[in-house]
């Protein structure tokens, strides 16, 4: 028997609209888990720090070795070089994006001199390698195109993953069906090559790695090199993921845990008024997942086999909508706002991006 932990008021409202930050779970439990083993109750983190203020949509955070983080906006297509020191470089604007509802310059990744972005164009949505130089980035070259695009759901997470491949998640653009097509690229989690090839052992032979998926917006690997996902939910429940390779998490024709054996049930879930999850990190022995209109930060404290324990709600309704969130060397856990998105009501300052110490399990 699963025990719910989470209140259903709100579960009608679809998760990925209406303004976050009225929220007033404060730091209380929530979240429907599968309890697989015993985890120890999660310490909170430490104040946050506010690194950089007056930016738009910033949409993911990649850090560089030297702890500078390259920073993507989503609607001004501006790549920006943010410092510890809250220093604000703008490397330049990304070509040929095209922003259009939740479209727009999404994720960003980093291997040695090489810089991926995920963006929208003017017919698909699309992964572009760039060389990364001290005045910018140059040599754009596409290596994946054709990803379908939409006004809503367009994926956009770019993560290197431990085995140095590289992972990307897409939408479904509201053509919930092409999620569970194979031979379409929406509604994925794919793999590749950082020349955009399929990755050698994906399960398909093709950038596939794993379907069913709604709308991914992040992508994290424990320390044991498990891979999780944060999806957001239709009308009922936002999810988390334990990726496996090959494996079909059951969109549209599940929502949260099912009973049919084809498909694979979340490891944890949320009353989509609580989440809209977007960005997700691991740091300290937890999951840190940004929730959009639930307005918090949620902590998922794992276990040793990667079971998880029960989520914690942080910074409730402090600093409104919270989209992306990135691990740092140092430790911290860097949380951007997205109030600025056209769902949020921008407050002073923003948007900014947060540094948070993390409290342990």
């Amino acid at each position: 028997m699963r025990k719910l932990l989470t209140i259903m008021a709100a579960a009608a409202l679809t998760s990925c609209s209406g303004a976050g930050g009225t929220s007033s779970a404060g730091d209380s439990p929530g979240g429907d888990v599968t309890p697989t083993a015993t985890v120890s109750a999660a310490t909170p983190p430490g104040e946050p720090r506010t690194v950089a203020r007056d930016l738009a949509v910033p949409w993911a955070m990649e850090f560089l070795p030297g702890g500078d983080a390259l920073v993507t906006e989503r609607d001004t297509a501006r790549l920006l070089r943010v410092g510890a020191d809250g220093r604000v470089t703008e490397l330049g604007t990304v070509e040929g994006v095209e922003p259009d509802g939740e479209g727009g310059l999404m994720g960003v990744a980093v291997k040695d001199d090489q810089v991926f972005v995920y963006h929208t164009a003017a017919e698909d949505n699309r992964i572009v390698r760039y060389r990364l130089g001290e005045s910018g980035v140059s040599e754009p070259k596409v290596i994946v195109e054709g990803i379908p695009k939409g006004v809503i759901h367009n994926g956009g997470r770019l993560e290197f993953g431990p085995d140095g491949h590289l992972y990307a998640s897409t939408g479904e653009v509201g053509d919930r069906e092409l999620a569970q097509r194979r031979d379409s690229l929406a509604g994925k989690i794919l793999r590749m090559t950082v020349d955009g090839a399929p990755a050698p052992g994906n399960p398909f032979g093709t950038l596939v790695y794993s379907l069913g998926h709604r709308n991914v917006q992040g992508l994290a690997w424990d320390s044991s090199g498990r891979l999780y996902a944060s999806e957001f939910g239709a009308n009922e429940w936002d999810e988390l993921n334990l990726i496996k390779p090959g494996a079909n998490y059951g969109w549209p024709k599940v929502e949260g845990r099912g009973d049919d054996p084809a498909f694979v049930n979340p490891v944890a879930t949320w009353a989509t008024s609580d989440a809209s999850p977007s960005g997700l990190a691991y740091a300290g022995g937890s999951l840190w997942m940004g929730a959009l209109r639930g307005a918090r930060l949620w902590q998922i404290p794992l276990g040793e086999d990667g079971s998880p324990g029960e989520p914690v709600a942080h910074l409730s309704g402090t600093y409104g909508r919270l989209r992306g969130v990135a691990a740092a060397q140092d430790g911290t856990v860097w949380v951007s706002t997205s109030n600025k998105d056209g769902r949020g009501s921008p407050r002073d300052g923003d948007d900014k991006i947060l540094s948070v110490t993390p409290g342990r399990p």
